[in-house]
């Protein structure tokens, strides 16, 4: 397998708060990869600073071999490496299909826009049916879909996924994990972020938990399901 991204040695700082202390992790091609941990460990923030939304106080990032720690969003945007933010982040006052199109503005391959937007489509029945509905009226799992979708619109080789589940019902969440594992069968590799550690544990391949901001264990999820720590901290004993 090709390495596809290496984070080594992050830190962030918020003011005087050490948010990221010496992070280090990779991520192969065709990777479902999960960040588990409390909240506030540190794993939305890794996202962050991975895709350039927060500056970055010490270490490195590589994407394909490429150096990208100080690159900013936009820019990393345009090397096919996509955050879905957590809260979904969806232009409320634009129809679902416009905030898909959004996703690829900066692609100009038009024929596979359109293939890519039925592809969508067909992952998200429940888009095609609103696709003329303004973004700010749906559900909260629609919303997740549709933060999901637009994502995909930039035709991504890394997705960085932050919190997908939160906040949606237990069959919203079993559809959104089902079509995360899609998304990975069809090529593209993912970087995930869950509160929900046992669902997270059980689609990915490795995992890495972070606690007060640095990694303290790591191995492969069979591994870390089987951990007691794990078990006890995260996944009810």
């Amino acid at each position: 397998m090709m390495e596809l991204l290496r984070v080594t040695g992050l830190n962030v700082h918020y003011g005087g708060i050490h948010a990221l202390k010496d992070v280090s992790f990779t991520i192969n091609t065709g990777e479902i990869v999960t960040l588990i941990g409390a909240n506030g460990a540190g794993k939305s923030t890794t996202l962050r600073a991975i895709s350039g939304i927060v500056p970055k106080s010490g270490g490195t990032v590589e994407f394909k071999g490429q150096d990208i720690t100080n690159l900013p969003a936009y820019k990393t945007a345009g090397l096919r490496l996509t955050h879905v933010p957590e809260g979904r982040c969806v232009f409320p006052n634009l129809s679902v299909e416009v905030n898909l199109q959004l996703g690829a503005y900066r692609r100009k391959d038009k024929e596979q826009i359109h293939k890519d937007l039925e592809r969508v489509y067909t992952l998200f029945p429940r888009l095609a049916e609103r696709r003329r509905q303004l973004a700010g009226s749906l559900s909260g799992g629609e919303q997740q879909m549709l933060a999901m979708g637009r994502g995909l619109m930039s035709n991504p080789e890394l997705m960085l996924l932050d919190e997908p589940s939160m906040g949606l019902a237990p069959l919203l969440v079993r559809e959104i994990f089902r079509v995360i594992g899609e998304i990975n069968q069809s090529g593209t590799t993912i970087l995930l972020v869950e509160q929900n550690a046992k669902m997270a544990l059980n689609i990915a391949n490795r995992a890495y938990v972070l606690e007060n901001g640095a990694v303290k264990l790591s191995g492969s999820t069979a591994e870390l399901l089987q951990d007691e720590r794990v078990r006890k901290a995260y996944l009810g004993g």
